[in-house]
């Protein structure tokens, strides 16, 4: 039994010899095989060099623009009130349009107002009916006046008269050329033209107290005229104010009260008129670039001559251009200290009132000139991880990849600050393909590239 297994050990072990000598045979074939094959194989050529578009580094002064949101508002925003109180009794516009000054809006009911002007003026008629009984009564009491002193002259000059009498009398008794009886009846007829002349006086008296009295009356019936003239006036000016009209031309409002509403001078706006032609935009600046604008026109006449020379351009919501140019209107008085920024006006021509208060949009303007900008274009800029780099393209025409440090946008070009010079060619598209060292053909770029849009 032993040597049985013996046997088959054996026999095994000469098995695995022979399996590891094939297995060795077909492995250095294989090699053998591969290595004839790649010696067959031919040689690989070489890639072609890359076909790129490229552009010289222009050097020009370029304006610099600057951009702010704006906010459009009428010229004039006059709110429409009630001025008296009153039910509305109709409205007399279409709301959302064009309306022209002293156009009528809303009319409130005029029948109360109209029966306080028409009391008004009967108590006018009244008065005035008492200063001309005044007067009559004064004409009356001069006439008096006038009376009352002509029977005084008439008085002193009879008391005159008897005086005389009494005076030659008096003489003419002592040397008995008159009677007793004589002298005495004198002596009466003077003390009774006396008595006629302070009748007389307090007939005056009385007269002139009249008369003061009449003027007093007068004086009082005008004031009361006077008095209700103002009434009358106010009255007529309450019921001109039934009739709601626009104070300007421009555009009108939805209405915010409605027909049959009960409405007084407390009651809120009824609607608003804009004056849009021309329109504000209003616009906020830093105040960096407050103080930069100041420096670079510090006196107020050149300050003046840079606002009329800025040309302002309004892109609205939809990114479209605005068709006309903006002006410089006003700058507020005072930095708002919460967001240290200025507000600004600018003015805007809308002919066609197609722009509405409160609508946004961008506002920008040439604010300052670079000179001699290196310029190339966005397009040729790329950028990782905060670093700017461009392809520059070498007379041996192999690429370096080059860091720059960019300025301002300007159009669709940028302006660069550092990092490359005037007359050097960069690539315009497709820097992430090279690298340093890159062999490629040169092309001139043939589309259109602009630093002023």
């Amino acid at each position: 039994m032993r040597n049985i297994l013996i046997s088959l050990q054996n026999t095994l072990r000469s098995h695995k010899v022979l399996a590891s000598a094939a297995l060795g045979v077909v492995v250095a074939v294989v090699i053998i095989a591969v290595v004839i094959g790649r010696t067959r194989k031919p040689a690989q050529t070489a890639p072609a060099p890359l076909q790129v578009d490229v552009v010289q580094v222009q050097q020009q002064d370029v304006p610099i623009y600057s951009e702010w949101i704006g906010t459009t508002d009428g010229m004039v925003n006059a709110d429409i009130r009630a001025q008296v109180s009153g039910y509305l009794l109709r409205k007399d516009y279409t709301e959302g349009a064009f309306v022209k000054q002293g156009q009528s809006l809303f009319e409130i009911d005029p029948r109360p107002l109209q029966a306080v002007l028409n009391q008004a003026k009967g108590d006018l008629a009244k008065y005035e009916s008492q200063v001309e009984q005044a007067i009559t009564q004064l004409d009356q009491a001069e006439a008096q006046l006038a009376q009352a002193k002509s029977q005084l002259m008439q008085a002193e000059a009879n008391q005159r008269k008897t005086q005389l009498d009494v005076n030659k009398y008096g003489p003419l008794l002592e040397q008995k050329a008159v009677t007793q009886q004589d002298f005495d009846n004198a002596v009466q007829a003077n003390d009774a033209t006396k008595a006629q002349v302070e009748v007389a006086k307090s007939q005056i008296k009385a007269a002139g107290a009249g008369v003061g009295t009449a003027k007093a009356a007068i004086v009082a019936a005008k004031a009361q005229v006077a008095s209700s003239q103002a009434t009358v006036k106010t009255a007529e000016l309450n019921l001109g104010f039934t009739r709601i009209m626009s104070p300007i031309d421009g555009i009108v409002g939805i209405a915010l009260a409605q027909v049959g509403d009960l409405v007084n001078p407390t009651s809120g706006i009824l609607t608003t008129v804009s004056t849009v032609d021309p329109i504000k935009v209003y616009f906020t600046l830093s105040e960096q670039e407050y103080l930069a604008y100041i420096n670079r026109n510090p006196n107020p006449a050149e300050r003046a001559a840079a606002q009329k020379q800025l040309d302002l351009q309004l892109f609205l919501a939809d990114g479209s251009t605005y068709t006309h140019t903006g002006r410089f209107y006003i700058a507020d008085r005072q930095v708002d200290p919460k967001t240290g920024a200025i507000r600004i006006a600018g003015v805007f021509p809308n002919p066609e009132n197609t722009l509405r208060p409160g609508q946004y949009g961008r506002v920008r303007a040439a604010t300052s000139t670079q000179a001699s900008a290196l310029l190339i274009p966005q397009r040729a800029v790329s950028q990782l991880q905060g670093m700017y780099r461009v392809a520059v393209v070498g007379s041996d025409n192999k690429v370096v990849m080059r860091t720059i440090t960019p300025g301002p946008t300007v159009g669709q070009m940028w302006i660069i600050q550092n990092g490359l010079k005037s007359g050097e060619t960069v690539m315009v598209d497709g820097t992430q393909k090279v690298t340093t060292g890159t062999t490629v053909i040169p092309r001139s770029f043939a589309g259109t590239l602009a630093a002023n849009n």
